[in-house]
């Protein structure tokens, strides 16, 4: 009976685990299909220039929303340009994508201008906003435009046949796209999409889904339909990295850089010893010239920067009455504006940025020639220089032949003259002899 008893009781645990299990496993399940039922849209802005830093962010994000298996890829861009280089391996990482990519020119006003425009043209979906602009994707050289012709036309060729083979895997106008490399045309956000440039224009980012649900697109997966109803989207932010690296690519901090490291060179060259300017000046010097790979920089405006502290460095030495500092000036301000003004790239120094930085590091470096040509008429404060002339007064009794000594500026040397001095005379130095001072002795005003 007690076996009996025993054996249901045993019987009923085991049904009641297994009905608890059975019940956990189901609610895995509802979760899981209420998890995959929600369709994450990952949203990338993207403003600034094409460089390093933003082709790691854009790179990273595309293998994100892969590995978390997002429904779409929204990238809201508003670009200037950029590197070629940077453009190319973010279109490969597009044209390579598991997940859809959305490019969406936004907000109003926005621009995607030459490396942009091509990397538009590479996404599964081409998007606008109403009042943005598209295209100017003739190649610029880091030189600024004085480049070998030779060069530059295979610079050209080569990046035309790019964007007309992207235009073409996406069916976008591949005219067009030959003629924005190579005759630098531009499109408004209507006329794009009657050239069949893009595929829809959005007011907005909610208008924008409405026109994309149910819309079919090729990846490297086969034919995927877009379902932009209900999603929710998670927004990407750049690492610590990445941030350093996208802000380094901005010209006016790439600039301020460059004025801070010449002029703390430039003090500490002129003031050696003091360390903090020339570590300061080294650092910022070396970001500025690391800022510069990312930036289509004018040869001419770069050498005339340095034309200028080499003026300021010879003001220091040569006697030219401020005309090499005037020189410099000069060369520094017409520099600076030519520094990043190269044709079609549209990245350009803020004047907001420009005047206070400009007049900031003129004023150091003209209150710096300045010192140091006062420093050098003034009498040397130490050394034998500063002996002769100076009144002394004889401690032990001076010969012809015979060295006394004198007391001057609280030390005592050895002395000599050619006359018989007694002791408490005082007596005037006219030369030194390696540690001897020659003297006479002071004539008493009648």
């Amino acid at each position: 009976m007690m076996v009996r008893f025993f054996s249901q009781k045993v019987f009923f645990l085991c049904v009641l685990f297994l009905s608890f299990t059975v019940a956990c496993g189901s609610f895995s399940v509802l979760q899981a299909a209420e998890s995959n039922d929600q369709k994450v849209v990952y949203l990338l802005p993207l403003q600034g220039t094409v460089n390093p830093g933003s082709a790691d962010f854009f790179e990273r994000a595309v293998d994100q929303a892969e590995k978390e298996g997002a429904h779409a890829l929204l990238v809201e861009l508003d670009t200037p340009g950029g590197l070629v280089s940077s453009l190319r391996s973010m279109v490969q990482r597009v044209l390579a994508s598991h997940v859809p990519i959305i490019v969406y020119v936004a907000p109003r006003g926005a621009q995607s201008a030459s490396a942009g425009a091509l990397l538009t043209l590479s996404a599964h979906v081409a998007a606008m906003s109403p009042g943005t602009e598209i295209g100017a994707a003739h190649p610029v050289g880091l030189g600024g435009g004085g480049d070998d012709e030779t060069m530059s036309k295979k610079a050209e060729n080569d990046l035309a046949a790019f964007a007309r083979s992207i235009a073409e895997e996406r069916g976008r106008n591949a005219d067009w796209a030959e003629r924005a490399v190579r005759e630098s045309i531009a499109s408004t956000a209507n006329e794009a999409l009657e050239a069949g440039v893009i595929d829809v224009v959005a007011a907005d980012r909610t208008e924008l889904f409405k026109m994309l649900d149910g819309r079919k697109v090729e990846t490297v997966e086969g034919s995927v339909t877009l379902d932009m109803t209900d999603v929710i989207i998670e927004e990407f932010t750049p690492t610590l990295q990445e941030q350093i690296l996208i802000r380094l690519a901005d010209p006016n901090l790439a600039y301020i850089f460059i004025m801070v490291g010449l002029a703390g060179l430039y003090f500490e060259l002129a003031n050696p010893g003091s360390i903090f300017p020339g570590v300061l000046g080294a650092i910022s010097l070396l970001l500025g010239l690391f800022a510069l790979q990312a930036l289509p920089v004018n040869v001419v405006g770069l050498l005339l920067i340095v034309l200028a502290v080499v003026f300021f460095g010879l003001e220091l030495f040569v006697a030219s009455g401020g005309v090499l500092a005037l020189a410099g000036l000069v060369a520094l301000f017409v520099g600076s504006l030519m520094l990043f003004n190269t044709a079609e790239s549209g990245v350009s120094i803020s004047m907001a940025v420009f005047l206070p930085v400009f007049l900031t590091v003129s004023v150091s470096l003209l209150a710096i020639v300045w010192l140091v040509a006062k420093s050098a008429r003034l009498k040397s404060a130490s050394g034998p220089e500063q002996l002769q002339g100076e009144e002394c007064r004889v401690i032990h009794a001076i010969a012809p032949g015979e060295p006394g000594k004198v007391f001057v500026h609280g030390e005592l040397w050895d002395a000599e003259s050619d006359e018989e001095i007694p002791e408490k005379a005082v007596v005037i130095v006219n030369n030194l002899k390696g540690l001897v001072l020659q003297v006479t002795k002071k004539q008493e005003k009648p």
